[in-house]
This record gives structure tokens, C-alpha cells and sequence, in this order.
């Protein structure tokens, strides 16, 4: 599986270790940055970045997955989230990744890098590779829901007020 990866300064060390770790699981792993440490770095272009090429893999038919680091990791759910197509969960349990990839087919988790051990954060990781999404009729529906609203700004034929 091809596993796009992006940070901030506080999951760099995490994101080295942790696509070592893949790779040696036989994954391709793409990094989309950070290449170096700066404390003062903007995370939303390394996340969207990861995202984008998650949904264009995808699109195109490659098993692909994203994970994205910060130190609580809700910034950077927030601004996977902002690519068409992405469905970013914030993970910070393995019943937590699990859910994300079975109730919500997921495509992106984003973890505080801050906040977990290591090994907590590689269960977290193949806890997320491992599980299928559920093909549950009424989590498809809910996920076609958020894709009707991000093409049309309409929910189920029912008009959001803006």
C-alpha cells in the first residue's frame, strides 16, 4: 500500500521513525515534508499536500492511505480535511483508528505526536492500514451525504442555509 505522510516540527522525529517502520512492512511511503526541523514551520500545505495525493491515488485506483502529525494533531486533521475528497480522522486510540476506517472510510488519520508513546502510535498506524471499511449501507450513506455537501453545498436534496 502507498502511505502518504506529512508533519509539523513536533511529529518530524515520529514521521522518520514511523516510515522506516512502513517500509520495512513492505509499504511504499511517500513524505511530504518537512524535510528538517523549524520549529516555526506551517503545517497546512505538508497535510493538504498528503491529502491531495491520498485522493488522487485513490481516484485513480492505488491502495493509498494518509497520516498526518502535530502535536495534538487537530490542526492538521483540520487542514487534511480541506481536500476534496479527504475523510481525515483524528486518532488517538486503536478503537478510535479502527472506527475511522470502518464507520468512516477514512482516508487520512492525524495523530498528536505529543500526546501518544511510539508504540501506541505504530498500533494506532496498523490498527488503520489493517481494517476495511465496513461497506455498512448506513455509513455509505452518511459519507455519500458529506460528498453530495462538498459538491453541491446540499445535504440528502435538502438546502443547507449558508
Amino acid at each position: 500500500m502507498r502511505i502518504h505522510i506529512a508533519t509539523d516540527h513536533a511529529g518530524l522525529e515520529f514521521s522518520r521513525k514511523l516510515q522506516d517502520y512502513l517500509r520495512d512492512k513492505g509499504h511504499e511511503v511517500i513524505d511530504h515534508g518537512p524535510s528538517e526541523y523549524d520549529p516555526l514551520d506551517d503545517y497546512p500545505a505538508f497535510c493538504i499536500n498528503a491529502a491531495h495525493a491520498v485522493v488522487v491515488d485513490q481516484t485513480a485506483g492505488v491502495e493509498a492511505l494518509g497520516v498526518v502529525f502535530g502535536g495534538s494533531g487537530n490542526g492538521e486533521q483540520i487542514a487534511a480535511n480541506k481536500v476534496k475528497g479527504a475523510r481525515a480522522a483524528l486518532v488517538w486510540n486503536t478503537s478510535t483508528a479502527e472506527l475511522a476506517r470502518d464507520h468512516n472510510d477514512a482516508n487520512v488519520i492525524s495523530i498528536g505526536a505529543r500526546q501518544h508513546s511510539y508504540e501506541d502510535v505504530l498500533s494506532f498506524i496498523d490498527t488503520f492500514i489493517a481494517h476495511p471499511f465496513s461497506g455498512d449501507e448506513r455509513h455509505a450513506r452518511r459519507i455519500a451525504q458529506l460528498a453530495e455537501y462538498e459538491q453541491t453545498g446540499d445535504i440528502a436534496g435538502k438546502v443547507i442555509d449558508h
